[in-house]
Formats: C-alpha cells, structure tokens, sequence
C-alpha cells in the first residue's frame, strides 16, 4: 500500500521510525545512505563554450572567412586598405557576439531558485526532544514539526493535524489553500491526498506534525526540477529564419565571388588583381551590418516590451511572441486579480452584489459583516506602515467585505475556537462582544443549516421554516453555477458559563456569501483583441472546472454553450491522438493539471505545428514554460524557478500585458524585412562598381573601405530606426503569420535588388562619371589611387549612393502603403539616423582625416544637385509601384 494509504502509526512503521523520532545515529547513517535533502543540477554545456558559439554561428564563420581574406589579400597587395577592412569585420563580429551572449546568455539557475524555495533550518524530533535542523539534513523517517507560515522540506505524511491547512501553487496548481489531517486518505494520486505535504508548499495556517518519506530529487518538488532540467531549448522561428538567410546570403555572395573572379579573368586582369576584384564582390554583397542590427533591433523592442510590463530574457523570443498561435494561460493571478473577493451576498430574500449595497441595506445585516470580521484565523502586521492581513485569501476577502460596511472595523476578542477541518467543513470562533459572548460561525451550507433554529429576513428574526431552507439552498445553487465558493454565515449569543459541545446550537442563520478570485479589468478586452488577431487562448489552470469555466466566460474566453473541458484525469486517459484532436475544438479549458500534463499538452500544440506562449508561476509550469516556443512567468507571484525558465517575465501578472507584447512582436517581423529591403538595396550599388571595372576596364568607383563606409556606418542608425518602427495600427487585427513565411522572400529581393537596388547604382554610377567627365577623362585612360580627379569621382559615387539611401528609408518604411499616407516624422530614430547620415557623409568628404581614412577628397555643391533628381525619380517610381501592386491585390 501507498503511505497516503495507511494509518499513521502504520505509516511509522512503514519508514522504520517512531513517534519520537529517529536517533542521532540512524539519521546520520540514513543520511550517507539516502544523500542530502538537496535538489541535484545535470551537467550543463560550459559557460565557455555557450560563450564560443556566439563567435562561430554560420554568419559569423561567414565574417570570419571575409576578414580572412582581407588580411590575405592586403598581404599579396598592401596599400589596397584592405587590412582596415580585416579589423573593422573582426569588430562587427566581436561586438556582436558579446552583445548577443550578454543579452542570450541564461545561466541554469533553475535548480538554485528551487532550492532558495526550501526552509534553511526546521524543526525536527530526534530522539525524544525537538531541536532544529538543517533542512539538508532532512532524511525519510524524521519527524518533523510545522505550523503557520514554515516551508515544508521534504515530501511528508501527516501524523497530527490542528486546523492545517497549506498552499499547494507551487507545485499543483490549486489557488485556494487545501485543509490536511491524519486520516487515510483513499486517492490514487499522492499529490492530491490529503494527508501529505509536498516539498516547496507552505503552511498557511494551523499546526501539524509528520513523517518524512521523500527527500531530494525523490520529491514531487524533485521530479519537476528533472522535468525542468530535461526540457530541452526550442529554437525559435527567429532564428531559423537568421540561420536560413546567413546560408542564402554567403552563399550568393560566394558564388557572385567565384563566378565573378572568372570574369575577371576572362577580362585580363592579373591573379591578384583579380583576386581583390573577387574579394570586393564578396563583401560587397555580405551585409556585415545585418547581424548586428537584428541584435540591436531586438533589444530595441525588449525596451520598448519592459515600458508595456513585459521584461524580456531571450531576444528571439521577441519576435516568437509576436507569430504565437496560441497562448496557454494560467487563470489565478494572470486572467484574475489573485485576491479573492465577495461577489455575491444572500440575505434570506434577495441576492445583491456588494457594490448595490447602500449604507441602509447594510445597517440591516450588522451580525453578517460581525460574523465574516470575527471569524477568521488571520495574522496582522504592518508594512512600510500600513496595516497588512497575513493568512487565508479568502478570509481576508470577507475581512475587507465586513469592514466595508461596519463603522467599528476592529476584531472582537477571541475568547474560543472550534477549528475547521475537512469532516466539518466550518469554522467557529468564540467573542467577546460589547453585548456579551458570541459564536460565530462559517462554513459550508450543508453543515451549517442543520445547526440553524432561526434565520435573519431584514430587520426580523424568524424560524428556519422548510420553504427558508429550500430558497438557501436554491440560492447556493444558482451561486455556484456562477464558479462562486459559497459560505453560509451564523451567529448566537453565548452564555458566561457554556458546555464547549454544545456551542454549535440553535445558531441563527444571516446569509450566504459568494466569492470569486475578480477577472482583471483589462482582460476582456485584451481577449477581444486575441481573437481579432487569429490568436487561441486555452485556459490551463488547476483550479475547479466551475471555477474555470464561471471566470472563462466573464473574460469572454467561453461564448458557446457547449465548452470543451477536460480535467487532469480526463487528460490521463487522452492518446497523444486524442489530445490534437480535442485541441481542434473552437473553445477548449484545462482544469485540475498536473505539472507533467500542461508540458503535454504543450507538446501537442507544437505537434500540431502552432507557435505556443505559456504563462506560468510555479514550480509546476516551470517544464511547460521551457518547452514553449516563448515562457511566460509571473512578475509578482512567479517564484524564481519559474522566472528562470521563462523567455519573458510580466512585471505586472497581466494577461493585457501579453497582448501589448504580442503587438511589439508582431512589428518585429515587419520591422526586420524593412531594415533589411534598406540594407540589401545598397549591395547593388556596392556591387556595380566593381562589374564595370572588371567589365569595361574603368576607374574603380567605390573602393572596399568605402562599401563598409555605407555598411557600418552611414546605414547603420536609419537601420536601426526602421527595426525601432511603432507597431502597424492594423496589425493585431490580421492573423499570425504562418510559420512558413520566411523572412528574405523573392519579392523583397526583387524590390532590393532589381529595383530600388538598380536606381540607387545608376545614380552612383551616373555621380562617378559626371565628376571624371567634368574634369576631362577620357574612355581608357588610367587614374593613380591618388589622383584628385579619381579621389574626386570615388566620392561623388558614394555620396550620390547616401542620398539615396536618405530617400530610400522612407520608401522602406511601408512595403505597399503611399509615403503621404505614412507618417514620416513619427520616428525620432529615423530623423536622428538621417542625420547622423548627413554628418557622417560631411565628415567623409570634407574632412582631412575622412579623406586620409576613406579615400576621398571635397565635391562641389554642382555634385550634390546632380544626385537630387534622381532620389526625387526613385520615389516617383516606388510610388507607381506601390499604386501598381495595391492594384494588382484588389479582389
């Protein structure tokens, strides 16, 4: 038999100890045998080499191999600036990795948060005499000691129990804190027997003693850290779609490298010349600025995320929060307030909402505030000087509730105290009043009306007639279809000299108050939201199927009659088969999980190939929040180890919170395509240049030091300020993009490089000759690296391609969407890049250290005006495009 199972002298004898402990000697020697009372860590991929990959990414070898061939090169043909070149990619790729690895890099502190939630000492009885302990120390067969507000150490079978109660969130997920007595308990499962306390809970009230069957990693508490450590790491959509274009991108780069090394050698250029020549293809066309602005961008949108209460730890998750299909939500704390709350009171003929209640109504009922103020077991303290309740939520609910509507707020004495527990289901407290001794007295209604003579109808006392008791009762029902927890309230005055087993008699009955753990106010609206934006949202909680079914259709959630709701139990039963297709149902709820249940059903969810947000706040959602596409832990009521495992934190436990980052999430995505239409479309007028050197045997127009001008530079903050764009106001009213939308699509190469791309190279190209010409070049002749003209030419080429990304990142901020229907202004990145550009571009040209660096020397003002018409020509045709394509997509 199970120890849940056995009578607690059995359950004694079962783990080979007694009612007065172990000796100090069988303990240590147990001890050595079972190990510490300690949660165990699995070996993890060292710091070092977590540290190495952000160095060694495709991408990054990509880079690698450029800087490689920079140095190479500048050792076959120095003065090329080819060595500058090697070090400025090897600082793009150092400073992207250690911003990557600073922001990405998640040390497994799961197991030390799990631990912090473990008591450092407790009381333990060996040999005789309480003393205390270590918890570490902690093996099968002590017995220990606990009361109000201890941590329970270890798994534990209940041998004495004084009104005990203890709040089991952490590990099952249940809000309300659940009564423990010694009895034997006739349920399967252990974490649900009522005679056992599991490790991580905490005593809420009451007192107890018990026996230690479970330590360490064999705990409940321990078999979550195992989940936990198990799980493994999804990989986002984010990053696959980075590792997809890193591969596509170096593999057009070197391929245009290599097919254009053979050109050049069909054209007669030397070995080496024509190995720099190949060189240049390739770095013109790696967008070295790309990575990290994808970094930057993402921990852009953390910031922005954190001003909406929602911290992000993972900076994909940014973006996998903004493709999420699904959202698996926890309902206390996150759909609800977590606090419970009076919702309805049933004062014998009418039901009325305490909001309703005026100040008459209320001086009619003085015995039910009385009642629901002095019957109660909470502890009061103060904090940063104001008063604060310590205990049961629900009692605290009827304490605010009762003083609400009593002008003397103030607990009377306690002279006595019958306790709750589970056969009486009631609780009864002996005061001292002003009037004399009263009983009060709450409860469950079917154990508190058998012990009613009388009942108050307004301001009268009346016998407790059938009909009395039938409406109570119908009351109750009607309450308890709404998910409310109804307690049925009495009172009767006591005598100075009583028999204590008889004080529960002829008590007369004052009403029926409903509570409720309130939805959040922003919740229903958040809802709506969701569904406007193709998103599910399944309630997982391990609170009552009522409960969750009563709060899931005041939130919205539920709209049908007919809701799919499956239970812990009814899940154990499902096939994997079974559970995807009743998560085909339009409107699905979880009630009474285990932690083991919500990572399944999590897995299924991803089976069906659905992006999957969970929320999560205890140690039992730490498994699901790590097998998520993105966790989602609590701010405020998550403990750590839930913190630890999740990709994001609410910092407000606000379900709205979520669906504001959703918002951020979903601009990512978009944002990210602009910034890159803007970067891959100045490759071609990188790219140009160096096919009509090879090709037709001209001056080199744009030298490598001068690509990475524009690269790292001058498009590197109006990149930025695209990946920063504010949501699109219509974006959370289309459905989440498919998983199988890609990034770097053929539309968006065709409009970078076949068309904005083409615009922006003939303007360079047009800027180059117009200088040479204006100074009297002829077709063929030769131009020294120093040559004012050829120094003149170069820069003409890359400012006329500056102007044009000036223009371009405007046209960038909306694929389809006109310039005068977009704000253009609304930006401050944006306008500050430009800037920057401009200042960057001044600097270049005009300055003698940006002639010396870059290979330039001062244009004339004629130059500029020459470009100009040909920004204002590219926006005149992306406009016709943009008309074209609208017309094209009309139904």
């Amino acid at each position: 038999m199970k120890i849940h199972h056995l009578q607690p002298d059995q359950a004694l004898t079962s783990l080979h100890t007694q009612p007065e402990g172990l000796s100090e000697t069988e303990a240590a020697r147990r001890l050595r045998e079972y190990g510490a009372n300690r949660l165990t860590e699995f070996e993890r991929e060292s710091v070092a080499l977590r540290f190495a990959r952000q160095f060694t990414h495709f991408f990054a070898l990509l880079l690698w191999l450029a800087a490689a061939l920079a140095f190479f090169g500048d050792w076959k043909a120095p003065g090329e600036g080819m060595e500058t070149l090697g070090f400025a990619i090897i600082g793009v790729i150092l400073v992207n990795g250690l911003f990557s690895f600073w922001q990405e890099y998640r040390a497994e502190r799961a197991i030390a948060a799990l631990q912090k939630l473990l008591p450092l000492q407790i009381k333990v009885m060996r040999e005789g005499s309480v003393r205390l302990a270590d918890a570490s120390d902690i093996v099968p067969g002590d017995v220990i000691l606990l009361q109000e507000g201890d941590n329970v150490p270890a798994d534990c079978r209940v041998l004495e129990a004084f009104a005990l109660r203890v709040n089991n969130a952490t590990v099952t997920g249940e809000a309300l804190p659940q009564a423990r007595d010694a009895q034997p308990s006739a349920t399967d499962e252990l974490i649900h027997a009522r005679n056992v306390l599991l490790a991580g809970t905490a005593v809420v009230s009451g007192e107890g003693r018990a026996v230690v069957f479970h330590t360490g990693m064999h705990t409940e508490f321990g078999k979550i850290a195992h989940l936990t450590q198990t799980a493994g790491e999804p990989v986002s959509p984010l990053q696959n779609e980075i590792l997809r274009l890193s591969r596509i991108v170096g593999m057009l780069a070197v391929s245009l490298g290599i097919v254009f090394f053979f050109i050049g050698r069909a054209a007669g250029l030397s070995f080496w010349q024509d190995f720099i020549f190949a060189i240049g293809i390739i770095v013109a066309n790696v967008p070295e600025g790309l990575l990290p602005t994808v970094t930057l961008s993402l921990a852009m949108a953390t910031q922005r995320m954190a001003k909406r209460n929602a911290l992000v730890r993972h900076l994909p998750s940014v973006e996998t929060l903004g493709s999420a299909t699904v959202i698996c939500t926890d309902k206390t704390g996150t759909l609800t307030q977590n606090r419970m709350a009076a919702r309805q009171i049933f004062f014998g003929n009418e039901v009325c909402h305490p909001e309703d209640i005026d100040e008459q109504l209320a001086a009619t009922y003085p015995r039910l505030w009385e009642c629901a103020r002095n019957c109660q077991n909470l502890k009061e303290t103060s904090r940063d000087g104001k008063r604060e309740l310590l205990g049961d939520p629900m009692e605290i609910a009827l304490v605010r509730m009762a003083e609400r509507f009593l002008k003397d707020t103030a607990a009377y004495p306690k002279i006595d105290e019958i306790p709750f527990d589970t056969d009486r289901k009631r609780l009864s407290i002996l005061s001292r009043t002003p009037e004399g001794n009263r009983l009060y007295a709450k409860g469950a209604l079917e154990t508190v009306l058998p012990l009613c003579s009388d009942v108050q109808i307004g301001e009268e006392i009346a016998p407790l007639t059938e009909e009395i008791r039938r409406r109570f009762v119908d009351a109750q029902e009607t309450m308890a279809e709404r998910g409310l927890r109804i307690l049925a309230f009495a009172d009767r005055e006591i005598p100075e000299t009583y028999a204590r087993e008889r004080l529960e008699e002829r008590l007369t009955l004052t009403g029926l108050v409903g509570l409720e753990d309130p939805p959040r106010p922003e919740v229903p609206s958040a809802i709506e939201k969701c569904l406007q934006a193709g998103i599910k949202v399944i309630m997982v909680t391990g609170d009552h199927p009522h409960t969750a079914k009563a709060i899931a259709r005041e939130i919205g959630l539920l709209r049908g009659n007919h809701p799919h709701v499956i239970t812990g139990d009814e899940l154990r039963r499902l096939s994997n088969t079974q559970l995807q297709l009743a998560l085909d149902k339009e409107e699905v709820i979880f009630a009474r999980l285990g932690a083991d249940q919500k990572m399944r059903i999590v897995d299924a969810l991803k089976r069906k190939r659905h992006v999957v947000a969970v929320t999560g706040d205890g140690v039992n959602d730490a498994p699901a929040l790590k097998t998520a596409d993105i966790g989602i832990a609590m701010g405020i009521a998550g403990t750590d180890v839930a913190k630890e495992s999740a990709d994001m934190i609410l910092l407000d436990d606000n379900f709205a919170s979520i669906v504001s980052a959703i918002e951020e999430g979903r601009a990512v995505f978009g944002n990210i395509r602009k910034f890159m239409s803007y970067i891959l479309t100045s490759n071609i007028p990188e790219l140009v240049p160096y096919l009509a050197f090879a090709l037709f045997s001209i001056p080199l127009p744009l030298t490598i030091i001068q690509i990475l001008a524009v690269d790292l530079g001058t498009d590197m903050v109006p990149a930025l300020g695209l990946g920063a764009d504010r949501p699109d106001p219509v974006c959370m009213k289309k459905p989440p993009r498919s998983a199988r939308e890609k990034l770097l699509t053929w539309p968006l190469l065709t409009r970078a490089y076949l068309f904005l791309g083409v615009l922006e190279a003939l303007a360079a190209m047009a800027a180059f000759f117009y200088v040479l010409h204006g100074a009297g070049w002829q077709y063929g002749q030769t131009l020294a690296r120093d040559n004012p003209i050829y120094l003149r030419a170069t820069t003409a080429c890359l400012s006329a391609i500056i102007v044009m990304q000036v223009m371009n990142v405007f046209l960038c901020k909306h694929p389809d969407r006109p310039l005068f229907r977009s704000p253009l202004f609304n930006n401050r990145l944006i306008l500050v890049g430009i800037l920057l550009e401009i200042a960057l571009i001044l600097f270049i040209d005009y300055t003698p250290w940006g002639n010396n660096i870059f290979g330039t020397a001062p244009i004339e003002l004629d130059v500029w005006l020459f470009t100009l018409p040909f920004a204002l020509g590219m926006l005149l045709m992306e406009e016709m495009r943009k008309g074209l394509a609208r017309l094209m997509a009309a139904p």
